[in-house]
């Protein structure tokens, strides 16, 4: 079976943050666990590379617009990298390729289009209009950059979300088009009673560095426009069929833009004809010391700096299996080498080398094992439920370890009882061998060299796993 999957496109006006990673574990877990239940994947990444702010930032640096986001994007494939997470498609918005086909999707769309002028409360943070009611309610200031809103009076396209809110609120509330977590999904039809249309464009008076709009020279496409269209444009559409693969079999986003994935893209969707994703994952933040990271209280976390310090799984169990994959989780470094010594070092590596080492001073060898996933474990995967699924990999992990202190090898080894030896051995090699199976979506570099180590003649690791500091 095929299933695509997408992240969102990160803004490559600045450095890989936390968020960013986020959404790159998550969903290279979901490709890694469907690879390995047999299902053939394609996974899309990117960045986001046109906008006010990332022109603005270019011109304050006094370089080439092109060599700033092709220098920016090149970092985040660099982080992408560092993540072991493992990419089919990587699409860039100023590739001549998704211009061109984004500017076929406005042509496709041009029913659902207007031109009209509009005064409102604008947020250049978020590159978007606000309703009166969001103004008020957030006392003139957003709330994500802290910055009051402008008042602006442009002449823009449209795009008329109202030809479809009938639709996309009958596929949220059938689950055609399933929000991940369920709460997130009533936040979305509530807003989706008083989303307005939406801006598409802006004068190239206010914006330069964009997607020009086919048929207008005075107009550049918006942000969403462009941005969200990479999902199908990295497929070929619409010069390519891509029903092999659309609709995607889910979208890992962010909850600060769930709002966009579940209303405008859904709109545009539509208005193409196409199906809607099958499911919108939807994560929560990563808080440091319980308080939202910002870098005017100087607790944000650099993600390379930790990658840096603990190595690629590390960084993805502690991610994946402490931060809750749909709720806002804390992080701090105490917890992080608290789980580092404790859980990966104790529970896991001392398991590894423990049973290696028995299994290699005793001769003992294992056939090619028929290796099974736990029932438990694929539902909580099938339901997207990873840390979840990843602390019950981690209760065998710790069975294991309960079972060795409780069978004693080393005493049947010392009494010359051969046969109790061997099959007690078998059957805990065996565990570790299922429990490495669960464990490949999470921890990449880990399980291969868990494989090698029981493969063969089992020999113990030269160095722990996991050596403490």
């Amino acid at each position: 079976m095929k299933k695509y999957l997408t992240t969102a496109i990160p803004y490559v006006n600045g450095a890989p943050h936390i968020g960013h990673a986020m959404d790159y574990c998550l969903a290279d877990v979901y490709a890694r666990y469907q690879r390995l239940i047999g299902n053939d994947v394609r996974f899309q990444a990117g960045t986001d590379e046109h906008g006010n702010k990332i022109f603005q930032k270019a011109r304050e640096l006094n370089i080439p617009v092109e060599e700033y986001v092709t220098k920016n994007s090149l970092k985040f494939q660099d982080f992408i990298h560092k993540l072991g997470v493992e990419y089919t498609d990587f699409v860039r918005t100023t590739d001549e390729d998704h211009e061109r086909r984004c500017q076929k999707i406005w042509t496709e769309l041009l029913d659902h289009i207007y031109r009209e002028k509009y005064e409102g409360w604008y947020c250049t943070g978020c590159e978007r209009f606000v309703t009166n009611k969001e103004h008020e309610e957030n006392n003139g200031v957003c709330p994500d950059h802290q910055k009051p809103y402008e008042r602006l009076e442009e002449e823009n396209y449209y795009f008329r979300v109202a030809d479809f809110k009938d639709q996309i609120r009958e596929a949220i509330s059938s689950n055609e088009m399933v929000i991940l977590p369920e709460f997130r999904k009533k936040e979305i039809l509530k807003l989706l009673e008083d989303t307005p249309d939406v801006s598409i464009s802006r004068p190239k008076s206010q914006l330069t560095w964009g997607v020009p709009v086919p048929g207008d020279e005075s107009q550049v496409m918006y942000v969403w426009m462009d941005a969200l269209s990479n999902y199908i444009t990295v497929l070929g559409y619409p010069e390519e069929d891509i029903s092999d693969w659309w609709p995607a079999a889910a979208q890992f986003v962010g909850k600060d833009i769930l709002r966009f994935h579940a209303i405008l893209w859904p709109a545009i969707l539509l208005g193409l004809n196409l199906p809607l994703p099958k499911v919108l994952v939807s994560h929560g933040m990563v808080l440091s010391n319980g308080q939202k990271m910002s870098k005017s209280i100087g607790n944000v976390i650099d993600p390379v700096e930790v990658l840096n310090r603990y190595g690629t799984d590390a960084f993805r169990y502690f991610f994946i299996r402490h931060i809750d994959t749909f709720a806002d989780s804390d992080f701090t470094y105490e917890k992080f080498d608290d789980a580092y010594n404790n859980e990966l070092a104790n529970d896991l590596g001392n398991l590894v080398q423990r049973l290696a080492t028995l299994a290699h001073k005793n001769q003992i060898k294992i056939e090619e094992p028929d290796l099974q996933l736990m029932d438990g474990y694929r539902r909580l995967m099938d339901d997207f439920e990873f840390s979840k699924a990843f602390d019950s990999v981690w209760e065998e992990v710790q069975n294991l370890n309960r079972r060795i202190d409780e069978e004693k090898p080393w005493s049947l080894a010392k009494n010359g009882e051969v046969s109790k030896l061997e099959e007690c051995m078998k059957g805990l090699i065996l565990g570790v061998l299922n429990v490495n199976e669960m464990l490949k979506p999470f921890l990449p570099e880990t399980t291969k060299k868990i494989s090698e180590i029981f493969s063969g003649e089992i020999m113990p690791p030269e160095v722990p796993l996991f050596p403490k500091g």
